[in-house]
This record gives structure tokens, sequence and C-alpha cells, in this order.
């Protein structure tokens, strides 16, 4: 594994061949391995070991970035050459400030462990036998199961010529499985930097079921419905609306949140926060800049009153007309690697937890007639203002009627509002981790929503 000794050595080494006015690298990478299985059986077996190293140089307020994956003397003397090359060509910045020469407020002594000796360990047998539990399963109850088993131990390092240096180590372990019957299926899908948090006998078995009791589904014409949405569900949909509440976004009038900050846009029982240090988190708590994230409230009692700044950003945002209406402006810790059009983005999503928690059972049973959604996908927008979005239902879509499930039913598509949905949330449960297709992991609840506007059934 690439350690931070050896990145500290190799940047001596970049910062010994550059010119610029100041030079930044960011290392990555790691070793990741993939089982992957089908038909019932392991048919691939992946491993690979890699790392990166991007370098960013400054010359006369002009700044590029060139990157490479060989670490020897030579090629870090090319890498940098290409980044000097490039920021020459460049037009001057006015936005572009000083490298940053310290992480900010935040103190290391507060990171959580992200690195599990338990995970780095992962061998293809440990894969293997979990496969195995999970093709058991789908034996036994005449199924046809798919998926993957993935673990990885990574890097991530920036260090920059101003004296900033920072350093970040993570495990994750992950497991999607897929339960297919003649007109039927079930999905669970879950990961940790810690792979004691996973069984993937319970999440097979959990598919399982949701394939067998969604068998031969009945077709409901489509309309406003009840729904309850497993947390999978949520986050695909909710993670639509994050890349919005970065102050760029406003600046460039591309956010939801234009017109809207300080205002009632949710529901008051809808209370978010962005927060790399939270147990169940994972990743880095330093941003593309080297910035310490903070912990953020995002979302109060369905008011957005604040967003995320990178420092340039923030800077250009104090100049803004529109400064005095966006609350507190100051480098939150959410940049990406400069240059970039982006911004910023929360990309540590923690719904808090409810003042009266239900679990989805409890939904169900409080359900005199709606649906129960185990995931969404092919999530699209529609209006990105209204953030009206379109997809489908899948891998297990069940009737609710008098507080039981009663059987599955034919997909659905569906155009909803964001806006609309999380001002319509009857219940939610204690947030945990979860995994989906269409977004980024989040620490998130199980919803009851209130007519969800599903369009029209599909053909599956």
């Amino acid at each position: 594994m690439l350690t931070r000794d050896h990145a500290t050595d190799l940047f001596s080494k970049i910062r010994k061949h550059s010119s610029a006015d100041e030079v930044e690298a960011i290392f990555y990478g790691g070793r990741s391995a993939l089982t992957r299985f089908a038909n019932n059986v392991i048919h691939q077996n992946v491993a690979e070991e890699n790392y990166g190293i991007s370098v960013r140089t400054v010359i006369g307020g002009r700044t590029a970035r060139a990157s490479t994956n060989k670490l020897d003397d030579e090629s870090l003397k090319r890498v940098v050459e290409a980044s000097e090359n490039l920021a020459r060509v460049q037009h001057p910045d006015p936005d572009l400030l000083p490298m940053p020469d310290t992480c900010g407020v935040a103190t290391r002594d507060s990171r959580p462990l992200r690195h599990f000796a338990e995970t780095a360990a992962i061998t293809p047998e440990d894969r293997a036998l979990s496969v195995s539990q999970i093709v058991g399963v789908a034996n036994r109850n005449k199924l046809t199961t798919a998926g993957i088993f993935s673990s990885s131990d990574s890097v991530e390092g920036i260090f920059n010529s101003r004296g900033l240096s920072d350093w970040h180590t993570q495990t994750m372990a992950e497991i999607s499985i897929t339960m297919l019957a003649p007109n039927s299926s079930g999905w669970q899908k879950a990961n940790s930097p810690d792979v004691r948090d996973l069984d993937p006998l319970v999440l097979a078995e959990t598919a399982a079921r949701k394939a067998l009791h969604s068998a031969n589904p009945r077709e409901l014409p489509p309309g406003k419905y009840t729904v309850v949405l497993e947390p999978a569900a949520v986050l695909d949909v909710v993670g639509f609306m994050f890349w919005d509440f970065g102050g760029q976004a406003i600046l460039d009038e591309r956010s939801f949140l234009n017109n809207r900050i300080g205002k009632q846009i949710f529901g008051e029982n809808i209370n978010i926060w962005d927060d790399v240090y939270h147990p169940l988190q994972a990743n880095s708590a330093f941003d593309g800049e080297g910035m310490c994230r903070q912990r953020f409230p995002l979302v109060e009692r369905g008011r957005v009153n604040r967003l995320v700044y990178a420092r340039n950003t923030a800077a250009k945002m104090k100049r803004s007309p529109v400064a005095d209406s966006v609350g507190a402006i100051e480098s939150t810790g959410h940049g990406f690697p400069l240059p970039n059009e982006m911004g910023e983005s929360p990309m540590n999503i923690v719904f808090a937890d409810p003042a009266d928690p239900q679990t989805v059972d409890q939904m169900i049973a409080s359900t005199e007639r709606g649906l129960l959604v185990t995931r969404l996908w092919y999530i699209r927008d529609v209006d990105p203002y209204e953030k009206i979005l379109t997809g489908m239902t899948r891998d297990g879509t069940f009737l609710i009627e008098n507080g039981k499930l009663v059987g599955g039913v034919r997909n659905f598509r569906f155009n909803e509002s964001l806006l609309h949905l999380l001002s319509n949330v009857e219940a939610q449960s204690i947030p945990v981790r979860a995994s989906g297709e269409e977004s980024f992991d989040m620490v998130i609840p199980a919803m009851k929503v209130r007519d969800f506007n599903f369009t029209e059934v599909t053909k599956f």
C-alpha cells in the first residue's frame, strides 16, 4: 500500500521538479477486488492495485492539472511539466485564491475510524464463501441469483507547497444481490467500511422473500398512492437535490433553491445534515482542496437557511447581490479539486432521527391502502427547478391493504416533485446507512409518504 511517508517523499520530488508559483498533489488509489456471480455460480473474480497522482500547478494566476499512475522519478517530472504547460496557456482566473496553508477549523482527533483490518484482509475464498451462502438461499427457494461482493483498501491524500498535508485510509465491503423468479424479482444491497456490519445470509433471504412474495404481480391503475419507501428508494430519489445546495449552483442560477433560501419548502419533520463524522458515514474528512469538512445543517424543520461553499465560491458569494439572502458565507470544506465547474456539494448526507420513529412494519400496519417500494431506478430530471423527477419502481413493489402486504404489483413509472414528496412525509424510521444504484450512499430513513404520483404501469 502507498503510505503517507512514501507520498511525502514523492511530493518532495514533485516540488523539486516544479518551477510554478504553487504546486499541489492529490494521491489516490489502493487495492480492490470483486467477485461477481450470476445464474447461481461465480463467473468472475478480479483484483487490482493501482495508485495515481494528480498535480495542480499555479503560474501567474493560471492553474491546470495533470495526472499519472506512474510513480517513478521520470514520470513525476513529466506530469509536473504537463501541468505547468497546461497552466501557461490558460486564461488568468481572477477568482483563484492562494492554496490553503491549513485544513481549517476541524481537528484530526475528531475523525472516526474508517479503516478496518478485517475488511482489508478479505480474501477471494472469503467472498466465495459468502456467495455460496447467497446461492444456497436461491437454490432452496428455486430462484436465480446474481450480484457482486466487492472489497477495497484505499488511500487518499493531499499535499501543497504552502505546507498543507492530509491523509485518509479507508476500507469498504459491498454486497449487492438480485433474486429472480419467473415473473418477479427481489433486491438488497449494503456496504460498510467494516465487513462485520454485513450479513450476506440476511441480505439474501430478504431479497428472496421479496421475489417470492411479489410473484404473479397484479396490475393496478396509475394514480396517487400512499407509499412506504424503503431507505434505498428514498436515497435514490432525494439524492438528485443535493447538487443544488452549493453556493456556485446559486450563483449560476441552476439550483432549485434560488429564491427559496429561508422559506418553508419541506415539511417541518425534515431535518438533514452533511456530517462526514457520523459513525455510519464514510469518506475522507477533507475536501478537494484539503479543507476540513464541517458538520453542517442543510435542512432545519423544512427550511434551507445556509449553503455549502468551497473557498473560491464563498469569496465570490460575498461580492454577489444575493449575499444577504443566503445566510452565513464561509468555506465549509465541501469543494472539489480545482479547476472544476461544479463548485461544491454536500456528499455525506445524514437525516436526523425523527421525533417519533416507526419501523417499516409499523408504517405498513398504519396504511389502509398503499404501496411498499423496495427501490427506484432509471431516475431523471423532468423539471430541475420544481425538482420533478421521473423513474420506475423495481425489484419488489407490493400492495398494502388494511395494514398488510397482500402481494406484488406490476411496476410503475412515477413523476414526483421532491418539494411535494418531502412536504408529505407522514412517518420516518431511524436512519440507517443505505445504498442504491442512482445516488451516493447516505444515512437515511424509510419514509411513509402520501399522494405519491404514479403516472403509468410498466410492462413488467
